[in-house]
C-alpha cells in the first residue's frame, strides 16, 4: 500500500506538471481527492490493516494528502492568475472611444415656479424668510387673529400632532415669526410646504406648496400693495395683463382682497381657460391686521403693512397649463422633462 501510495504521488506530480489550464487542474483534484479519488480509495482500504500497518499507511497518507492540497493550490492560484490577466490583455479600453453620454437633468416645475416668484419679489428688494413646518397652533391661529371657533381649526380640516403642535395649513406663521425677531422696516417672502386635509383630486392636494409675503414700514397703504402685486403679475404672466381686487376676508387682513390677473389665453375677452370670465385667481391679499402686529410688538400708530398669499401649485398649473395637480407629485420623469 506504502508502494502504490508512492506511485500515485509521482503520477500526479507529473500530470500536475503537465496540466495547462485551471480546468485541469480541476480535473486533478477531483481523480486524486475527490470522493472516489485515489487517495481517498487508499484511506477507506486501511481499515482491513494490521493496527500497526494501518498506523504507518495513515501518516504516509495524510502526508501525500498534504503535499498534494499545497501543489493543486499553488496550480489553481496560477492559472486563476494566467486566466485574470488574459482578460485584462482582451478588455483593452479604447480611451478615443466617445463614452456614453449622461442625460441632464431638470428642475421640477414647482421648483422652476417657486424661483421664478422669488426673482421678481427679490428684485422689488423682499428678502427670503423661512420657517418650520410642524408648527405651535399659537403662531398658526392665535397669533393670525383666527378666532377659536374659525373652520379652519377643525380636526376636518388641519393635521394635529398633539393639542398645541400641528403641521402648519399655511406659510403665515412665519409672518408672526418674523415680527418677533425683526423690527420694521420688513419686507419678506415665504415660500414653503402647507398640510391640510384635502382629498386628492385634479385641484386639491393635502400637501401643496404657498408663498406668504410680509411687508411692514412707516406709511404702507393698499396702494402700496397694488402696486406690488400689479407688478408682479405682469413679471410673471406679461407686460399686457391687467389685474383686478374683489372684496373678500381673512381674519388676518383688513381690509382683505383677492387678488385677479386678466386672462393671459384669451386676452380678458373669456375662454375655456378662465370659464368665460376673462379674469383668473391667483391669491389673496391685505392690509395686516393691527392684532397681529401687536403680537411683534409692532407699534400700530406708527407701522402699518400689507401681507399676501399664494399657491406655488396654482401658479405653476395656470402658467404652463397644466390641468391635473396630481401630475405634479407623481414623479414622472417625462412630465418633468417637459419643462428642460
Amino acid at each position: 500500500m506504502i508502494e502504490k501510495l508512492r506511485q500515485m504521488m509521482e503520477e500526479a506530480k507529473q500530470k500536475m506538471d503537465r496540466a495547462a489550464s485551471l480546468a485541469d487542474a480541476e480535473e486533478l483534484r477531483v481523480k486524486y481527492l475527490g470522493k472516489k479519488g485515489e487517495l481517498t480509495e487508499i484511506l477507506r482500504s486501511m481499515g482491513s490493516l494490521p493496527p500497526e500497518e494501518r498506523k504507518t499507511l495513515g501518516q504516509a497518507a495524510n502526508s501525500a494528502r498534504s503535499q498534494l492540497e499545497q501543489l493543486l493550490n499553488e496550480n489553481m492560484e496560477r492559472f486563476r492568475q494566467m486566466e485574470k490577466a488574459a482578460e485584462l490583455s482582451a478588455e483593452t479600453i479604447d480611451v478615443t472611444e466617445p463614452g456614453q453620454g449622461i442625460p441632464i437633468g431638470a428642475k421640477h416645475l414647482l421648483t422652476i415656479t417657486t424661483d421664478e416668484i422669488i426673482r421678481v419679489f427679490s428684485g422689488m428688494g423682499f428678502s427670503v424668510s423661512e420657517g418650520p413646518e410642524v408648527e405651535t397652533v399659537f403662531n398658526n391661529f392665535d397669533a393670525l387673529n383666527s378666532p377659536p371657533n374659525h373652520p379652519s381649526r377643525d380636526m376636518t380640516d388641519t393635521f394635529y400632532i398633539s393639542e398645541d403642535v400641528l403641521l402648519r395649513t399655511q406659510t403665515s406663521p412665519v409672518q408672526v415669526r418674523t415680527l418677533l425677531s425683526q423690527k420694521p422696516p420688513i419686507k419678506v417672502i415665504a415660500p414653503g410646504r402647507c398640510f391640510r386635509c384635502d382629498t386628492p383630486d385634479a385641484t386639491h392636494s393635502p400637501m401643496f406648496q404657498q408663498v406668504e409675503g410680509l411687508a411692514v414700514d412707516e406709511g404702507i397703504t393698499m396702494s402700496d400693495l397694488k402696486g406690488v402685486l400689479d407688478r408682479f403679475a405682469k413679471s410673471l404672466f406679461g407686460s399686457s395683463e391687467k389685474t383686478r381686487f374683489r372684496p373678500h376676508h381673512f381674519p388676518f387682513t383688513e381690509p382683505s382682497a383677492e387678488m385677479d390677473v386678466s386672462c393671459f389665453k384669451c386676452g380678458g375677452k373669456g375662454c375655456r381657460f378662465c370659464k368665460g370670465s376673462g379674469w383668473i385667481e391667483i391669491m389673496g391679499c391685505g392690509m395686516v391686521h393691527p392684532n397681529v402686529l401687536k403680537v411683534g410688538g409692532v407699534d400700530t400708530e406708527r407701522y402699518t403693512g400689507f401681507a399676501f398669499g399664494m399657491g406655488v401649485e396654482r401658479i405653476a398649473l395656470l402658467k404652463y397649463e397644466v390641468d391635473d395637480i396630481r401630475l405634479i407629485y407623481e414623479n414622472d420623469a417625462r412630465f418633468i422633462r417637459q419643462f428642460k
